[in-house]
């Protein structure tokens, strides 16, 4: 059993600062993830060579891979700390930490997933429902169907499929695989039908599924498993569709 974890972590101190890299160690624990390790050194934030220094910057919150706060490079792959376990073979007692490279880095470990957000403020994920009185009963839904849709609702905006997806930067205004999951799910809802052609047109606009280039590294990468090229190629057919046959309706 090894008694000590080594970790060496990117550290900037500010968005427009340079960046710089540490190295920590810490007591090892059976069970122990990289999350553990970072309250460790938060706890005594001291490198290796006895140097004295900040406490090391992360994001997270519910400690389970449900809010995807947590998602960093860990080992050149990027993932959530709260389940990169140093006793798995892909993280180990060597570790390497890293800021997500798609998104403006704050500070340490923590980026600005703002764009994220505003992209599915602009795909209308959502369902525009008055909730100040009541509706009465919800429409019905098949098992099957909704079996269907949870596999897509999983969906915890962590950033991964964006990280590894080489279509997704500054260089580009593509909105990215997560977000065109997003407008799949809402359109697949009886509800959400009705704003269905809103959706689509939103996705048609500059930046939305024409950019994909199938690279397919964000199925690979999501940690939930979501059918995210499926879910593109249906979209890609929807909006096929919608651009041929859309004016019938207007």
């Amino acid at each position: 059993m090894p008694e000590k974890v080594f970790l060496r972590i990117k550290r900037q101190e500010k968005a427009d600062g340079p960046s710089r890299w540490e190295e920590f160690e810490v007591p090892y624990q059976p069970k122990m993830n990289v999350l553990t390790c970072l309250q460790e050194i938060q706890r005594n934030p001291v490198t290796r060579d006895g140097r004295k220094t900040s406490p090391v910057t992360w994001d997270s919150n519910c400690l389970e891979e449900v809010c995807g706060a947590c998602t960093m490079v860990i080992n050149g792959k990027v993932r959530q700390g709260c389940t990169a376990l140093v006793d798995d073979a892909a993280v180990s007692t060597s570790i390497t930490l890293e800021p997500m490279t798609k998104f403006p880095v704050i500070r340490d470990l923590v980026v600005d997933r703002s764009r994220l957000f505003n992209d599915f403020k602009r795909a209308h994920a959502w369902i525009p429902i008055d909730g100040t009185y009541s509706l009465g009963p919800g429409p019905r839904v098949e098992p099957e169907e909704q079996d269907h849709r949870y596999l897509l609702s999983r969906c915890m905006a962590c950033g991964c499929c964006l990280e590894v997806c080489p279509q997704y930067g500054p260089q580009s205004a593509f909105v990215g695989a997560a977000v065109l999951n997003q407008v799949r799910l809402m359109n697949t809802h009886p509800t959400g039908h009705m704003n269905r052609d809103e959706r689509l047109e939103a996705i048609m606009d500059e930046g939305g599924i024409t950019d994909c280039g199938n690279a397919q590294n964000c199925v690979r990468a999501c940690p939930k498993e979501i059918p995210l090229t499926t879910s593109i190629a249906e979209l890609y057919r929807e909006t096929t569709w919608h651009g041929l046959f859309g004016w019938l309706k207007r």
